[in-house]
């Protein structure tokens, strides 16, 4: 089977994704690397109207995934990456949080705080102004929290914020 057959079928031709609303932040020209509970600032998702129907019952959660475009990511995506504070180590994209990606999907959760019409007022997003939002899923503890997960190549190696936390089934 020659490449551009290979290609063809693995191509999803009239696929799209659409936006439902889109993501207000403080955040202009650079957001930070990770959004925290307490970082300062409005942060908002604002629903095309036609979705407020949606949010029904979604106040009764604490917590949301918030699934948005990276629009502002760029075309070109590294395999290879070095995060800024990995102390120089190269992992490959898939093991980082790069937004820079084949596919620029960025996944974050936010702490719901109110729930007014069509908006949805959270704790800090590290997310652009204006950033297009694809899809709102609500946290769920016992579904989303995996007691046996680790931090990985993250643990051994770095000055993050995560490196600090004892892992005790990391590798």
């Amino acid at each position: 089977m020659s490449q551009k057959t290979k290609k063809k079928k693995r191509s999803v031709s009239g696929w799209r994704l659409k936006s439902i609303g889109w993501i207000r932040t403080p955040y202009k020209e650079k957001a930070p690397r990770h959004g925290r509970e307490n970082d300062p600032g409005i942060f908002r998702l604002v629903l095309d109207p036609e979705y407020a129907g949606g949010l029904d019952h979604l106040g009764q959660f604490k917590y949301i995934y918030v699934i948005a475009y990276l629009h502002q990511s760029g075309k070109k995506y590294p395999l290879k990456v070095s995060p800024p504070w990995a102390r120089g180590k190269v992992v490959g994209v898939f093991a980082s949080r790069s937004p820079q990606r084949p596919n620029p999907i960025g996944l974050t959760i936010a702490r719901i705080k109110k729930i007014r019409g069509n908006e949805i007022f959270t704790t800090g997003l590290d997310l652009l102004d204006g950033t297009p939002l694809l899809d709102i899923k609500p946290y769920i503890k016992d579904a989303d929290v995996k007691s046996k997960a680790n931090n990985g190549w993250i643990r051994r190696n770095l000055n993050s914020p995560w490196s600090k936390q004892k892992d005790k089934s990391s590798r």
